[in-house]
Order: structure tokens, then C-alpha cells, then sequence
């Protein structure tokens, strides 16, 4: 009987270290991505702000000369606008597939391993 409790303790304690590195690997590759999605709307947010200078310039051109000159700045805001709008979309799912900011399968993991040993107690 000493020898079944000694080896299962030694199980378990096996069990527990195994699920700790799945965790550990689990909040790793939720990191990552939340740092992509910080990274992207950062960037978006520059973008953003380079798109308001832009159209800053193409007020002025617009009324300080004829058309040709404010229509192409005009056209580079567009462009910025639509870079910082693909870098919010793109930022924004990173964070999605990261989140919740929790280890799921670990804790699934663990919840099922703890429902097997009180299954196996109660023999």
C-alpha cells in the first residue's frame, strides 16, 4: 500500500510539473501575440497621426493652388488611411487570438487529471 501511495505521489508530481510547462508554454504564445497587437495599433497609431499631417498639407495646397497640387496630397492621405486602417484590423485580431490572457487548455488539462484522481480514489 506504502508503494502505491509513493508512486502515485510521484505521479502526481510528475502530472503537476508536466501541465506547469504546458502552461508556461501556453502564456508564452499568448504574449507573443499580444505583443504583435500592441505593436500594430502602435504603428497604426503613427500612421494615423502621419495621415493627419497629410491632410493638414492638403488643406493648405487646397487653398493655396489649383487642383493638381492638393488632389495628390489629398491621395496620400487616402493611402496613409487605408495603411492605418489594415494595421488596426490586423492588430486587432492578434488580440483577439490571444485573449482571454489565461492558460484554457492547461486548465482543462488539470481540471480533467483532478476528476480522474478523485475517480480513481473512490475504487
Amino acid at each position: 500500500m506504502g508503494e502505491l501511495v509513493q508512486r502515485a505521489s510521484q505521479q502526481l508530481t510528475e502530472l503537476v510539473r508536466g501541465e506547469m510547462r504546458l502552461a508556461q508554454a501556453e502564456m508564452k504564445q499568448k504574449g507573443k501575440r499580444y505583443g504583435k497587437g500592441g505593436g500594430l495599433f502602435g504603428g497604426a497609431g503613427i500612421v494615423g497621426f502621419l495621415m493627419l499631417q497629410a491632410l493638414v498639407a492638403t488643406a493648405i495646397a487646397a487653398l493655396a493652388v489649383p487642383l493638381p497640387v492638393w488632389a495628390a496630397a489629398l491621395i496620400v492621405t487616402a493611402v496613409l488611411g487605408v495603411i492605418a486602417a489594415v494595421m488596426v484590423l490586423t492588430g486587432k485580431k492578434q488580440v483577439q487570438q490571444a485573449a482571454p490572457p489565461k492558460p484554457e487548455e492547461t486548465i482543462e488539462n488539470v481540471k480533467a487529471d483532478v476528476a480522474e484522481i478523485k475517480e480513481s480514489a473512490h475504487r
